[in-house]
């Protein structure tokens, strides 16, 4: 081995941190494998709420340099669940490696495979690092990429960030050379802003992984299985379901799924207003993006519970009664139909009142109070380095003292041998 490397993988808290562990384990023996065998890679992480509190990408690498410096890393990169921009360009990552930092933005990367994404971003911005980002050096990268094997040479691209795969060819990341005197030397951006909108939205909807919301919506769910399955053994729900078309069921599906989204994000006060952040784009971001992760666990949940009532409609309602109740014949995909008007009502009525269980599950996956419960560790963690600091100062001036009064002691002792000498 040539030397060794450290690099240091900082991550905001929550998913990502997760994500830098997995890094953690896994990028030694990629680096070797993509970036260079002659060097012996150490990989170290750590979170901190500065990377998933500020929305300045340049506060975001200023840090990183710092946290660099603290811990003797070689080389540095940022993972955070944040989206950041430049000017009105989604910024997705950059690069600098005159100061051997990185930053990637997660959500910047679209919704899946999120994993593999960001496994390739890595190894690009580490690359870039290493070996160089002007033109010439990414020539010989690719040079030395082109006398890979097939299977490695596919994987990667000296000029890329990441694959392209599916929407990524409707919304290119374009890579850009920074103006001169800014904190980076590469960057990666996608130029359309409602192209990079939409790559966001669902990378930020991704990153706030609304199946795990699911579990937080079970007293819901319990409320409103009880619900339909009694209102399944009464006529008066057959009857309904016999006279309405397929566009009022599409309809009342709808309407009981937006009512339970809109009353979650009531009862627990999950909407951005305008005192919450100052940056109107930002706030309807945010707020899209709660809207869109409950979305996608109640639709979520009304599947689920879809197949519930399913299973009951077919053991509890034979379809000889069903069909003398409603004087005439009963066709097997009634049961179908009976199934989604059960879902529909009981949802809307489960909704109405109803709160979450656990209410930080929730709050946890929306970014406004994500970010507020950063600041807040942010703060406390100031408070405790001033602490520590005060206390650092006082224990020094404790130990001036100390040495004061030795020396005061000496002196009146040497003083008093003087006397009794004379």
């Amino acid at each position: 081995m040539e030397n060794r490397i450290t690099v240091g993988i900082v991550t905001a808290p929550g998913y990502a941190n997760k994500i830098g562990e997995g890094l953690h384990y896994a990028l030694p023996s990629l680096l070797q494998e993509y970036i260079s065998s002659d060097v012996e890679w150490d990989v170290d992480y750590i979170y901190s709420p500065l990377t998933g509190y500020t929305e300045e990408k340049d506060e975001v690498l200023e840090a990183l340099m710092d946290m660099k410096e603290e811990n003797g890393w070689d080389m540095a990169l940022t993972l955070t669940d944040l989206p950041l921009f430049n000017g009105r360009k989604l910024v997705v990552a950059e690069a600098n490696g005159t100061e051997d930092v990185g930053m990637i933005s997660i959500p910047g990367l679209g919704a899946s495979p999120l994993i593999k994404r960001i496994r390739e971003s890595v190894l690009q911005l580490i690359s870039e690092i290493y070996e160089g980002s002007g033109q010439e050096e990414r020539n010989r990268v690719q040079k030395k990429v082109g006398e890979m094997d097939g299977r490695k040479s596919e994987k990667r691209n000296a000029f890329e960030l990441i694959r392209k795969r599916g929407f990524d060819r409707l919304s290119p990341i374009e890579r850009e050379a920074p103006e001169e005197g800014e904190n980076s030397e590469v960057r990666f951006t996608v130029q359309s802003r409602i192209r990079g909108a939409l790559r966001l939205i669902t990378g930020m909807v991704r990153a706030n992984r609304p199946w795990m919301l699911f579990p937080a919506f079970m007293k819901v769910v319990i409320l409103a299985f009880t619900t339909g399955t009694f209102a399944l053994i009464f006529p008066t729900l057959w009857r309904l379901t016999n006279s309405y078309n397929l566009w009022r069921l599409i309809m009342i599906n709808g309407i009981a799924i937006m009512l339970l989204v809109f009353w979650i994000i009531a009862a627990h006060k999950m909407w951005e207003r305008k005192s919450d952040h100052s940056n109107s784009y930002m706030r309807k971001l945010y707020n899209s993006t709660t809207f869109l992760t409950l979305f996608t666990t109640v639709s979520f949940y009304y599947t689920i519970l879809f197949l519930c009532f399913q299973v009951i409609v077919f053991v509890l309602l034979p379809k000889e009664f069903v069909a003398g109740e409603m004087n005439g014949t009963m066709k097997t995909e009634s049961y179908f139909f009976i199934a989604w008007t059960a879902t529909s009502i009981s949802t809307i009525i489960s909704a109405l009142g109803s709160t979450i269980e656990d209410e930080n599950v929730v709050l946890s996956g929306t970014y406004g109070n994500r970010q507020r419960q950063r600041y807040e560790l942010m703060k406390e963690a100031e408070k405790e380095k001033k602490e520590a600091a005060e206390e650092k100062r006082e224990a020094a001036r404790e130990k001036e003292k100390a040495v004061r009064e030795q020396e005061e002691a000496e002196k009146e002792k040497e003083y008093v041998t003087g006397k009794d000498s004379a």
